[in-house]
């Protein structure tokens, strides 16, 4: 994806500049610390070996963004990450066949097909696991519709749309808040995940919160909605892509990277257009919903507030507070430092995130600190 490799280039070219102020691996430097730890985004305490990862597809990009620039300025170092999907991350970091995953939704602290996953994880960590927020991922409602470049909609008609309800581009209910743009007659083509997906579990709480009884299913990371299912978020966004008419929720990386329209969203408050500043102010507005060094987050969904952008999900890190490895909780602990950090954040936003606003940065990485 070419927005990826140039936002890599980039980020390759600062990390390597900073690493020859001295991150060095452990085979070759006496303290392992790196200069500029912290807020820069130089890697710290650099390890030679590898580490697995797997889960959320919307963090992917950013993953892979996050350690490429890591493995420019510690070499012996391969962080690796395997986009199965939230449900099948957080399934693998239990079994204890990754060393952390990713998700775009906290660990269930209810039972659910038996399981209660905050007690499964703590059990195969043998210490309470966190939730560490890292990815911002907006989530766009993408579409492609011929002669169509600018969309607007309220929660009420997203949840119409992605329900059934209206089938057509020129629907009164989407012509009602486009005032003056050109609506075809084209049939609606709704993309949904087929595979269980912490980006659909937000996408239809968002529904769920905003649309007023619009949305009536429980939020869940299976598509209770209608439309034809694609697998993962490239397989929605290609659909979208290839389709007069389609429509879909997906990270907006997906979208900028398959070059699909994003619709502004009004939730009340006046039409908003996703973008890095308008997601942050979204992410400050959520509550701290975890203790101590467990920063997961409510977010509000329904927010009526100006120019913040609703619809996102945050993708946690999921990780043992105290890793049973300790090398294995060393290696972890800086490959996190250097994802959290200020010039890796910054570089996301290239790619289709939003950077973590400074007052979530700064418990993220106190919390990164405290691992062991």
């Amino acid at each position: 994806m070419k927005t990826l490799r140039f936002g890599q280039l980039a980020s390759i070219a600062l990390v390597g500049s900073i690493a020859l102020a001295g991150c060095g691996s452990d085979n070759n430097s006496g303290s392992g610390t790196t200069a500029g730890a912290g807020s820069s985004s130089a890697a710290s305490d650099c390890f030679t070996g590898t580490l697995n990862a797997e889960g959320s597809s919307a963090q992917k990009n950013a993953f892979e963004e996050a350690a490429a620039s890591y493995k420019a300025a510690c070499t012996g170092a391969q962080v690796n990450y395997n986009p199965t999907g939230s449900g099948a991350g957080i399934k693998q970091f239990i079994a204890g066949q990754v060393d952390f995953a990713g998700s775009d939704s906290a660990l269930k602290t209810e039972e659910k097909d038996g399981v209660v996953e905050t007690d499964a994880a703590a059990a195969f960590c043998g210490s309470p696991a966190w939730n560490i927020p890292m990815v911002t991922g907006p989530i766009a409602i993408a579409f492609n519709v011929k002669g169509v470049d600018s969309l607007t909609l309220t929660p009420a008609v997203a949840a119409d749309i992605f329900t059934g309800k209206i089938t057509t581009w020129n629907d009164p209910k989407i012509a009602a808040v486009n005032s003056g743009v050109s609506l075809p007659s084209t049939a609606i083509k709704v993309f949904f995940r087929s595979d269980e997906s912490g980006t659909t579990e937000n996408f239809t709480k968002y529904l769920a919160a905003a649309s007023d009884g619009g949305w009536t299913a429980e939020p869940a990371k299976k598509w209770t909605g209608k439309g034809e299912g694609k697998e993962k978020s490239a397989g929605v966004a290609e659909g979208v892509k290839s389709t007069d008419g389609g429509i879909t929720y997906v990270e907006w990386s997906y979208a900028k990277d398959n070059d699909l329209g994003v619709a502004k969203i009004d939730n009340g408050g006046g039409a908003v257009e996703l973008t890095g500043e308008t997601v942050g102010k979204a992410v400050e507005a959520a509550k701290p919903d975890g203790e101590g060094n467990d920063l997961r987050l409510k977010l509000d969904y329904a927010t009526k507030e100006a120019d913040a952008y609703p619809i996102l999900l945050v993708t946690y890190e999921v990780v043992c507070s105290k890793n049973k490895d300790a090398q294995k909780g060393k290696d972890i602990k800086s490959f996190l430092k250097h994802f959290a950090s200020s010039d890796v954040q910054k570089s996301l936003e290239e790619i289709g995130y939003a950077p973590l606003p400074s007052s979530v940065q700064t418990k993220v990485e106190a919390a990164i600190e405290a691992l062991s």
